[in-house]
């Protein structure tokens, strides 16, 4: 990048859009990371391509992390909450 300096937020766009995504953001930063994006995928599956196309090439390496909306949050707690009862603590 030094050498060829370039805004990379174009190429990563065209990976999001070319799987039915939308990119939100593109920030380099400082830090563990060089970079954030924040990006909408239909699904859990084709976020995980997009990170996937993008990790394919080698020249990068991430960390991801799904957000969660208040409403999903809500349905996962309840699930949860019907299965409290299956579960056993190691040595219990």
């Amino acid at each position: 990048m030094v050498q060829n300096p370039a805004d990379r937020a174009e190429a990563y766009r065209k990976v999001v859009e070319s799987l039915g995504g939308r990119l939100e953001c593109f920030y380099w930063m400082f830090g563990d990371y060089d970079g954030l994006t924040i990006f909408e995928a239909p699904d859990s599956v084709t976020a995980g391509a997009m990170v996937a196309a993008v990790l394919g090439s080698g020249a990068v390496r991430t960390s991801t992390h799904e957000l969660l909306t208040m409403e999903d949050a809500v349905a996962l707690l309840n699930k949860a909450k019907s299965a409290t009862g299956e579960y056993r603590r190691p040595g219990a």
